[in-house]
Formats: C-alpha cells, structure tokens, sequence
C-alpha cells in the first residue's frame, strides 16, 4: 500500500483498522485474524484504556444469556483464566442465515468476532466489553448434547471427555503452566550450555531392569494376516495347480504342432511363472498360524526389529552416549511403563526430563538439580502468576506458598542412614504404614514426612543401599551404598532421581550380571567405559510430579493432556 495513490480494497481497509489498534496498545496474534483476550483484561487497566479500538476476538463461550435481543457472552479463548464480556444484537446474528440468538449463547459455542471495545456501565465487574458489529463465523452447539455444561464439574468427571475437557477453567490453566514448564525447562538447561539430544522412544534396553516395558512388536499383526492368508491356500492352491497343469499342455501341444521358437520360448516363460507361483503357495501352505516359535520360544528374528524391542522407560543410557562426547546435555520426552498401578501418582506414559553432566560427581548432580526446581520454581512466580491464583482459589490455598519457599530456600541435603535414623526415631510417635529400617525404599509417607514435618522444604537424600538401586550407579567405598540421590518436596515425596554413574567397566559389568540382566543388549553402554571413560552424573525429573508439586493438584490424571492409565488409552 505504501508507494501507492490508490485506494486499498475494503478488506485490506478492514486490516489496516485492526493493525493501527496495535499501535494504541493491542495487536492482533500472529498467524490469527484475532487480538488474544489475554492481550485487552490482562493489562494493568484491564482494558479500560483500549476503549475506542476496533478488534476481532475468537473463543468459546463459557456462560451467555439473552436479555431482550442482545446476546451477553462471557467468551474464553485460551490465552489466560479470564473471559471477554461480548455483546451481541440479534439483528447481527441474523446474517448468518437460519441463527437465532438462542443458539448464539449456549455453553461450548465457539464465536469469531469483529467489534469495538467500549467501557461497560458503572457497577458492572467487567472493565472493559466487546460491541460486537460483525459475526464473522460461528459454531453452535446441541446445548441438550453437550457434556460439559457449565455447572461445576469434578476433574474425575471430565477425565471421560478427555478431547473436551481442555475447554475447562482447570485444565487449561493447568495446561498453560505445563507450558511454562517446559518453556522454562529448555531455557534452564539452555542457559547453562547444555545441548538437547532426543533419545529413541524404542528401545532395547531395560534401564531400570525392573521388566515393565510395553513391548514393540509387529509378530502378532504378521501372525494375524498369515491366519488369514491360510484360509484361501487351499482353493488359490488348486487354481494354481491347475494353471501350471494348463500352461505345461500348451507348451507340449506348440511343440508338437512344431510352432516357432518365439512361440514355445513365449509358452514355456509362462509355464515357469505359474510353476513359480505354485511352489511358492506349496511353501506357504506348510506354514502354521500363529507367532513363530524357533526351538520352543518366540523367534523374535522375525519380529520388525529382528529382536526384541520396548517403549522406552527412560532416555537416559542412550543420552549417556552424547554426554561422553558433547559433555552437557539432556532430553525431554514421552516414556513408558507398564506397571498395573492405579494410583494417583502413576500413568503408563508419562515425560521425563533427563540431563547428563560429564565430569561432575554427586554433589554436582545435587547442585544441578536444586538449582533447577528453584529455576522451575521463579518461573512460574514471574511468568504464570494468574494461573498460580486460579490454582490457589481452587485446588491449594497453599501453592503458591510452597513455590516461593521452595525458590528462596537452600535443600536439606542428608545421607540416606541419616534419613533413616530420623524416621526410626520418628515411627517411635508417627504411625508408618510401611516399616522403616535400613535396606526399605524410602515410601511416599517417608519422604513426606521428612519434606513436610520434619524439614518443612524440599530434601536431598544420597547414599542409598546399592541393593535397591539400578545397575548405572557408582558403587561407594563402602560397597553397601552407591551415589544415587532423590530430591523430595513436599505435597508429592519423591520429584527427581538421579545418580553418579558408575564408570568403571569390571564394576558395571558385575552389578549387571548380579541384578539377573543380560550382558548382550548392554555391550554398546559397556563400550562408555571401555573407550575414553568419564566420570558423570545425572538425574530425571518426572515431569507430570512438577506439576503436581507446583499446582496442588490430585491425581496425575488431571495434569497430562492425554492421560493413559490400566484400562484408559482414550484418542
């Protein structure tokens, strides 16, 4: 338009109105034909000051209402708690065809939006309304059909419509702080020079060699269409059979008609592909049905993979390999496993965010990951502090609370025998399910109880008995304990768990063949310490546990997009 004496086109006039209203203080987003709610109530005015600007706004309608023939609607789209009061007349609505304003106002309607902001009444809450002018689109609801009316709903509830339930107040404000989470996540270990490796989600490694892994495999598929194959051997059998028969009788007949020898040279390639394709069915109808077996156990060599393959319960040991040549880095990503819990604190997929530091021991892994909750911590605090209150309001009066401690106070750090002697002194007046002595798992009542009662902050715990601890961990002098260590909080117990690696090849070599593991999948992570050995160290944060830790809520359910649980794999 620039450079140009003539007019623009009525719809450019239409986006110059709506760019020029960024410069009084609201832009549209970019990549949308719509200014975020977020960007006009979340100013320090509450939009008051925008008054005046013409704007388009999408969302979905969270409460609406006739009264005579405007329609009040309380619209949400996604980018903060809050809701845009739009009003709209009936006469605008009519423009749309066979609408009427009773269809505009139902809970889960979603409406797109052109209009000019203006400051309501006095009295009202709302410090600023949309007046709207224009409907440009509109996707109305069956409000008799629709799940989620706008009464009050339990998080249980809304687990049945997973695909619905991020229109929700409480889940989409949960689903913006995992945002932030991650966000903060990338640009922690960023920030400190790490480099971001995505590890394979199949795998064929254990790495905690506890044995709960999905299994990958395509046998069952392939034993399934075999099935089905088998079913029309026998007649395709018979029809091919009776081809070759055809094909052979034509060549003996060419040859004694004495026919040319393009003729029979043509007949007898034809006779060599039917009898090709009988041998070939003649073969297959010697399969059995069912997954391969070879000298009585499943013959994996014919598995997708040529062995056998899982869904990954942690990136951790392939992430080891670029820690040993590029020193810092980490990975973020989806894992697996397939323990039968139904608790609140389990799902069979959940993420993991897993550094690996070469050149650090103990003490830097327990540096790193203080220093990390406590940057997971401010962020939330600087960055998602209305979603914070939503949380406080609703769920845990004291969420916010806990962050701030948490990012303002040094962690107890105290050896596991130490941790011990304080819950046996502890169980003396505190009635633990779970039996405490030396050699026990700590138990979500454990480190609770050192996080909320004893310490009342988050706890370091290191030293644990080698016993109960994975294979990769650095064996002590004392040959009881290795260099593992856990960072409890309170509200969840246990949020990272993380170790020393063993980098010594004899020693990890023994602890896998003690533990019952096959030496064969691991020769690649042996090879770390047979060429160019390191000592390093590193920890996994469950991801879903930050959330829990950081929002108050419940269940695990309730904090991951797409929960998947024992009997639940929903979309």
């Amino acid at each position: 338009m620039s450079g140009s004496s003539s007019a623009p086109p009525a719809d450019e006039l239409s986006a110059v109105t709506l760019t020029d209203s960024a410069a009084a203080g609201v832009a549209e987003a970019e990549f949308s034909q719509r200014v975020l709610i977020r960007s006009i109530i979340r100013r320090p005015d509450g939009g008051a000051g925008l008054a005046g600007q013409r704007v388009r706004v999408g969302g979905w309608v969270k409460k609406g209402r006739k009264q005579r023939a405007i329609a009040f609607l309380e619209v949400n789209d996604g980018s903060c708690d809050a809701n845009l009061q739009v009003l709209v007349d009936a006469e605008l609505v009519t423009t749309l065809g066979e609408v009427t304003v009773a269809q505009i106002v139902p809970t889960g309607t979603c409406v797109h939006v052109e209009g000019t902001l203006k400051v309501p009444p006095e009295g009202t809450v709302q410090r600023i309304e949309l007046n709207v002018e224009k409907v440009l689109d509109l996707g109305t609801v069956n409000a008799a059909k629709y799940p989620l009316p706008k009464t009050k709903l339990s998080l249980e509830f809304i687990r049945d419509y997973v695909h619905l339930r991020p229109r929700t107040n409480a889940i989409s404000a949960i689903a913006r702080i995992r945002n932030a989470l991650a966000y903060a996540t990338h640009t922690f270990f960023q920030k400190h020079g790490f480099l971001y490796v995505h590890t394979p989600i199949i795998t064929t490694s254990d790495c905690e060699g506890a044995g709960e892994m999905f299994q990958v495999t395509t046998l069952i598929n392939d034993a399934e269409k075999l099935e089905k194959e088998l079913t029309k051997i026998p007649a395709d059998l018979e029809a091919a059979k009776i081809l070759a028969k055809d094909k052979g009788e034509i060549v003996a007949q060419l040859k004694s008609a004495k026919a040319s020898d393009a003729e029979i040279s043509a007949a007898v390639s034809e006779l060599k592909i039917a009898k090709e394709n009988l041998k070939k069915l003649e073969e297959k109808s010697k399969l059995k049905p069912g997954i391969p077996k070879k000298d009585g156990k499943i013959d994996y060599g014919q598995d997708f993979f040529a062995r056998q393959a899982f869904l990954t319960v942690s990136g951790q040991l392939q992430v080891e390999t670029y820690a040993c040549a590029l020193s810092s880095v980490y990975t973020f990503g989806p894992t697996f496993r397939a323990e039968h819990s139904h608790t609140t604190r389990h799902l069979a997929e959940f993420w993991m965010v897993e550094p690996e530091i070469a050149f650090a021991d103990i003490q830097d892994d327990m540096n790193c990951a203080e220093a990390f909750v406590k940057f997971l911590c401010q962020w939330l605090l600087d960055n998602c502090r209305d979603d914070m209150e939503f949380m406080v309001e609703k769920f845990d009066k004291n969420a916010i609370d806990r962050l701030e401690m948490v990012a303002a106070t040094g962690f107890v750090r105290l050896s596991y025998t130490d941790a011990v002697a304080i819950l046996e002194e502890a169980s003396k007046e505190v009635n633990f399910e779970n039996k405490v002595e030396w050699g026990i798992d700590l138990a979500s009542e454990h480190e609770r109880y050192l996080t909320e009662v004893k310490y009342k902050k988050p706890v370091i715990v290191y030293n644990y008995p080698k016993g109960i601890k994975a294979f990769y961990m650095k064996v002590n002098a004392d040959n009881k304990t290795v260099a593992a260590m856990d960072v409890l909080v309170p509200k969840v117990g246990e949020l990272i768990g993380g170790s020393q690696r063993e980098e010594r090849y004899e020693v990890i070599r023994d602890r896998i063949l003690e533990m019952g593991l096959p030496l064969e999948p691991y020769e690649w992570y042996l090879d770390l310490r047979r060429f160019g050995t390191v000592k390093h160290s590193g920890f996994g944060l469950g991801f879903e546990r930050m959330i829990l830790f950081a929002t108050g809520i419940d269940n695990i359910r309730d904090v991951i997009p797409f929960p998947r649980y024992p009997g639940r794999a929903d979309l």
